[in-house]
């Protein structure tokens, strides 16, 4: 009964991290659905999903793009514990959102800020990795 006890706090231990960081994709994504952008953009945003973010083919806790590095500056899956989330979802959308804004204002390393990629319709890291 103990090794139970023990098995769900260690997966509550280490689910709150990827819960907080499926959540900043969730309001990423549904903000870029709810935009005046093209659908064509928005299928490529959902197609991108966690690479948007993260680098495809490594793993997500170590590696970041360079959007993923600059979302990190802005905000910490520490700051979103699970139980935060659900008890302050409306709190915890207004903060993430403005993380992103907050991201959106630094350049790529194309010298354009992420933001105007993305009004641009592209997706915002330059070194994505998505090419197939």
């Amino acid at each position: 009964m103990k090794r139970l006890a023990l098995m769900f706090g260690l997966v509550a231990l280490f689910a709150t991290p990827s819960f907080a960081i499926s959540e900043f994709g969730k309001q990423f994504k549904a903000k870029i659905m709810e935009s005046e952008l093209p659908d064509e953009y928005k299928k490529t945003v959902r197609k991108a999903n966690c690479y948007i973010c993260h680098v495809k083919g490594e793993k997500k806790d170590d590696v970041r793009n360079e959007y993923g590095k600059a979302v990190k500056k802005f905000l910490s899956a520490e700051d979103f514990p699970k139980e935060y989330i659900k008890s302050n979802p409306e709190e915890a959308k207004a903060k993430i959102l403005a993380g992103f804004q907050k991201a959106n204002e630094l350049k790529s390393t194309d010298g354009r800020a992420f933001g105007a990629k993305i009004k641009a319709h592209e997706l915002p890291a330059t070194d994505a990795g998505l090419d197939d």
